[in-house]
């Protein structure tokens, strides 16, 4: 997770927009606001000035201004290590040159930033947007050139224009401010991290754990954006998030790693203390679990069942980047870049599976969806996209910059305060119109291993970095179970979800990533025919010298 300790840490804070109020406000009702009063000012007055003699005007303005708080708490072994409170607005000047068919924008995108001033100062305000707005117009005249240029040294025209134009958008959401019990939840993390001395189920492995720690973080984010096409937007997003990450070695030196976070857009969302607990001591026992576990066979090819929890890592993974069109090169006829670059229209899942991103999606059976928002930081509506139906591409995810055969933004332009947005994925929705229940599914998968001839299969029940199993059981043709450990994954990949998965659950996984940008994975556990699992064959170091402290 990001940390705010200096300017440049701040910067990098995500910039994830939730829902606005449904109203459509006028600008007398956006002067109200102070920031927008300075915004809109300084708005108008580059419209009217902002051209270097001889030069071309911009065609179009955009200025975002994002005001992060942000509290973050961490313990490790039962005491405090670190708590950190940051306050810091951005302003983020995007400005373009040329038209709507052929602009300065770069695959590096546009713009400049800021630091703004927190009073709300409107002669503050508007120094920070003119001093980018500058900067942004220069950088977009040196950018203009140089595609000029390019666009002469090749054959092939772009396969769309450089930019969307857009109906203005009008939403004004209330502002959000932290209101936290901070010194309950400094207490709450540091007697968290200390569970695996202090409970009597785990205490037996006190001896054995080498690292505890513990972090809660909390984020409210306001943002106004303002164009010159006429958006007025201002919208606002919490996002908590309490995690634990334990470790410790096995016998032969094998680093072993497990962690839980309880994620939620509301403080009452997050896990009750006693959940948290719960689900903290589990994680602890299950260090023991491991230690004890045999490493997996050598090499192992056949079915393999991914619970739910893994099947969302694994989309991901190996879906989610591919949906988002962003431009190809000049020159080429290619319509996007990624992995499903030319599959659209064609087969990338099973028939019956269907996939839809909704940022307007906000729970999901009683739980908060941290990627939902109702405009996106282009200044464009939310818009739920059918992207995958009856397994076939239908769809991309699309910003402002089109590519060949989707000419308009469906709302999915998200971005980092420090760069420009680019599509990207919200509250990702994976289905199977034949999904089973998880007694079926495990039915099936006792079935494919005997149509394979195989004494043994493998469930992945939770991943880790690199998505490797961090639990990985053994599962014998009775339905035993076998915890192993020390293996890493091959042939998953897109071609797996292809043409590998043999079935799928009903019931969906909420995965809560909390990031640069924020995204919601909805999956259902997987089934598939043939997976290959292997020792992963990492280093391992060796054991402390001598025990830790009683």
């Amino acid at each position: 997770m990001n940390r705010f300790a200096a300017i440049a840490a701040a910067l990098s804070v995500s910039l994830a927009l939730p829902a606005c109020a449904a109203s459509h406000p006028t600008r007398s009702d956006a002067e109200k606001d102070p920031v927008l009063a300075a915004m809109l000012t300084e708005l108008d007055r580059s419209m009217s000035q902002l051209q270097l003699p001889g030069f071309q005007k911009p065609f179009f303005i955009q200025y975002r201004v994002t005001d992060v708080e942000d509290f973050q708490t961490s313990a490790s072994f039962g005491a405090t290590t670190d708590t950190e409170r940051n306050h810091a607005r951005v302003a983020r000047v995007t400005v373009r040159i040329g038209d709507y068919k052929t602009d300065s924008s770069t695959p590096r995108g546009d713009g400049s930033i800021q630091l703004a001033a927190l009073d709300s100062d409107p002669i503050a305000l508007r120094s920070a947007l003119w001093s980018a707005a500058d900067t942004a117009y220069k950088n977009a005249l040196a950018a203009y050139a140089q595609k000029q240029a390019a666009l002469k040294q090749v054959q092939t025209p772009p396969q769309a224009d450089d930019f969307s134009a857009e109906q203005p958008t009008q939403a004004m959401g209330e502002p959000i401010h932290l209101q936290l019990d901070e010194s309950a939840w400094i207490a709450r993390v540091a007697r968290a991290s200390g569970l695996y001395r202090s409970d009597a189920s785990v205490a037996a492995l006190e001896r054995d754990v080498q690292y505890s720690s513990t972090v809660f973080h909390a984020r409210a984010v306001t943002t106004w954006i303002v164009n010159s096409e006429g958006s007025i937007v201002r919208s606002s997003q919490a996002t908590y998030q309490e995690g634990i990450a334990v470790g410790t070695q096995a016998g032969d030196g094998m680093h072993l790693d497990r962690s839980y976070a309880s994620t939620s857009p509301t403080l009452a969302g997050l896990d009750r203390p006693e959940v948290f607990d719960q689900q903290a001591v589990s994680l602890i026992a299950s260090l023991g679990e491991l230690r004890r576990a045999p490493i997996v066979e050598p090499e192992y090819h056949g079915p393999v069942l991914l619970t739910a929890d893994a099947s969302a890592d694994t989309f991901r993974a190996l879906l989610a980047p591919g949906l988002a069109a962003t431009r190809p090169p000049l020159g080429t006829e290619a319509r996007t870049n990624g992995p499903y670059a030319s599959s659209y229209h064609t087969r990338i899942l099973p028939d019956s599976f269907s996939v839809i991103d909704d940022p307007t999606l906000s729970t999901w059976n009683g739980t908060g969806l941290i990627a939902s928002y109702a405009v996106d930081d282009e200044a464009v509506p939310a818009q739920p996209v059918q992207v995958v139906g009856n397994g076939i591409l239908q769809n991309y995810l699309i910003g402002r910059e089109p590519v060949r055969d989707f000419p308009r933004s469906n709302g999915h332009g998200r971005a980092a305060i420090t760069g420009p947005a680019h599509p990207s994925v919200s509250v990702l929705k994976i289905t199977a119109a034949n999904g089973l229940s998880n007694e079926q599914l495990h039915a099936q998968f006792l079935a494919a291993a005997k149509d394979a001839g195989l004494s043994s299969v493998y469930e992945v029940e939770t991943l880790g970095p690199g998505m490797n199993p961090r639990l990985l059981y053994r599962v014998s043709a009775d339905g035993s179970r076998q915890l192993v450990r020390g293996a890493s994954l091959d042939d998953l990949d897109q071609r797996s979800l292809r043409s590998s998965i043999r079935a799928a659950g009903k019931d969906l996984w909420v995965a809560n990533y909390f990031g640069d940008i924020s995204q919601t994975v909805l999956a259902p556990a997987l089934l598939l025919d043939d997976v290959t699992i292997r020792r992963a064959n990492e280093k391992n170091d060796k054991l402390p010298f001598y025990p830790p402290p009683d």
